[in-house]
This record gives structure tokens, sequence and C-alpha cells, in this order.
């Protein structure tokens, strides 16, 4: 039975220990909240992927936008374990097919949909102060604590760089912005709306481990500050990992602003193929039609690992198999011992 909870204990070790640092890659994906953890020092982290989206649009006659979408972010911690330097990225590709007018025109059209520079601090962790797991009880380290409602916290403050200018497709997010506000042909001589070559964006995020497998993250942000169209957002991401490579989840994305306001739901599934490299696949869908969205993806997650805990980890890794390696011989012992007692016993009960 205790070989049993240490074998148990060997495989999920790495998801007992709720630190900045851990010995497997720490990512923010599948979906797209940010976690309120960093990488970890002198690690750098990739995470990138491909995505299908298609639009339509009821209130533009079911005016089509469909297209191939890149993400792509870069972290890396710097300085101190609560720091991070993060890159995201999204950029689209696709056709926009307008219904307005007959016959049909489409217009072919890329950019970024998000250009974001920022940096992250872990305002609070829980987990700083964590007991030591019990090698012995897989059930003392994995039942509810009240502690486990108390989510560690992050701020993350960086700017949005719209390096196309007055000619990016997307102003805002807007993938209509083309043939926004058709009536009296108000776009006739130029765009609907532009936005800024710089804006600022804060997220609050926070992240709460319970049960030993569950792992719930919410983002609060406040978008596009300084603009003429600032966003309000939130996402709410509930992530169960069943077994020590797979993990599901399930999110949901709300924001709100004069030039877009939408829900959107996703789930998905990743599976850790090494300690270092996760993939990842994800379909979404929204609850509105003007414009509807439906979105699959597939992504990787690919970390540069030379934090100097890295050795540590690995040690503990092997003090966990030598107390199992101790344990298996303990109870050979014990099994030879009984075993030599019956004989005993039985010689006994023969001469009787």
């Amino acid at each position: 039975m205790r070989i049993g909870i240490l074998i148990v204990l060997l495989f999920f070790g790495g998801h007992l220990i709720q630190a900045q640092y851990t010995d497997q890659i720490n990512s923010n994906r599948p979906g797209e909240s940010i976690g309120a953890f960093s990488v970890g020092t002198r690690v750098i982290q990739f995470e990138a992927g491909t995505e299908y989206r298609s639009y339509k649009h009821v209130g533009y006659n079911n005016s089509k936008m469909d297209g191939s979408l890149g993400f792509f972010s870069l972290r890396w911690g710097f300085l101190k374990e609560e720091l991070e330097l993060t890159y995201e990225g999204t950029y689209l590709m696709g056709e926009l097919n307008s219904r307005i007018v007959a016959p049909n025109p489409t217009y072919k059209q890329q950019g970024f949909l998000r250009n974001f520079i920022g940096v992250k601090y872990l305002v609070y962790d829980p987990f700083k102060k964590q007991q030591e797991t019990n090698v012995y009880s897989w059930d003392a380290n994995n039942k509810f604590k009240i502690r486990d409602l108390i989510p560690a916290v992050s701020l993350t403050l960086g700017a949005n760089f719209n390096i196309d200018g007055d000619e990016n497709p997307y102003p805002y997010g807007d993938v209509f912005d083309l043939i926004h506000r058709p009536i009296f042909f108000q776009n006739i001589f130029g765009r609907g709306i532009k936005e800024p070559s710089v804006s600022y964006r804060g997220t609050v995020a926070t992240q709460s481990h319970f049960l030993g497998t569950w792992v719930f993250v919410t983002n609060f942000s406040y978008n596009r500050i300084v603009t003429d169209y600032p966003e309000i957002s939130y996402i709410l991401t509930l992530t169960h990992t069943f077994n020590p490579v797979w993990s599901v989840y399930i999110e949901n994305q709300g924001f709100s602003s004069d030039v877009y306001t939408d829900q959107i739901f996703r789930t998905g599934a990743a599976y850790l193929l090494t300690d270092d490299i996760q993939i990842e696949g994800t379909i979404g869908v929204n609850t509105k039609d003007t414009p509807s969205l439906f979105s699959i993806n597939a992504g990787i997650s690919y970390r540069l690992d030379f934090h100097r805990d890295k050795e540590k980890a690995i040690k503990d890794s092997k003090d966990v198999e030598k107390a199992l390696k101790k344990e298996r011989k303990a109870l050979e012992k014990q099994a030879k011992k009984a075993g030599k007692s019956q004989r005993k016993a039985r010689r006994r009960a023969r001469k009787n």
C-alpha cells in the first residue's frame, strides 16, 4: 500500500509543488488566461500555435470573415522569481466577404489583433510557506483545505503597439472595420475608426489550487487605456489534471467596449510530452451573431530551462525514488520474515 502511495507521489510530485519554478513546464496555454506565477528566473518559454477562425455578422447582411490566426508569446523570468517579462502577439490573415452590396466583393486582409509587451509581478503567493509533502499519505496531500481557497495574485502592466497605424485592418480587434457603419457610405473615403499607435493594459490575475488536481485562474483587465474606446474584460479558466500527462479545461471570456462586446466559451485539452514540452488543442464559440464566432486551434509550449533550482528539483525526485526503494526493501524483508515464521509454525504443527 505504501509503495503505491510513493509511486503516485513520484508521478504527481511536480503538481504538488506550488511555487514560482516547477520541474515541469508552467504554461498559460491552453486558453487565453494568464496564470499568476512566472516561469522562474533564467527560464525562457515560447507558447505558439495556429487557429482557424470564422466570423459571420447578421448586422452586415451575413458578411463573413474567415482566416488563419497565428498566436505567439514569449516569457522570460528575470531578476527575481516574482518577475516575468512577456510578449503576446496574435496575427490574423483572412478574407472578408462583404454581402452589403452585389456582387459581393472579397477583401484579403492581414494584421495584428494583439501586439503586447508587459511585465508581470507576483504580488502574493499563498504557497510560499506550504507544508511539507506527506510521503505516506496521498489523502493528506490532496484533501480539500480552506487555505486552498486563498489564491496567488499577480499584476501585469504593459503596452499595446499598433505597428500598422492607420492601415491596421483590425482596429480595436474589429475584423469588420472595412465595412463598419456602411449607412450613407460613411467609409467611402476611409475606415470607420482608427486606433492609436500605443495604448496600455493592466491585468490582475489570480490562481487557486485545490483537491490536488484542480486549478482555477481569473483575469480582470482594463485594456486600451488612453484611447477613445477603452475595454474592460475578464477570463475564468478551470483546469483539471486527470493523470500525469493529460489535462482538460473550460473557459469563459467576456469583454466590453463601445466597439466590440462579446462572450466566448472555450474547451480543450493539453498533453505533456516532456517536462519542457506541452501540446494542446481548443475549440471555441461565442454567444451572439453580431458577429458569431467559431474557432479551433492547436499549439505547443516549449521552455529553455536554465534555472538554478533545476538540479534541486532533480535531486528531490531522486530522493523520492530512494524512499521508494528503501520502502520496497523493508517490505520484502518483512515478507521474508513472515514467510519464515509461517514455515516454522507449520513444522511445529506437523510435529504435534
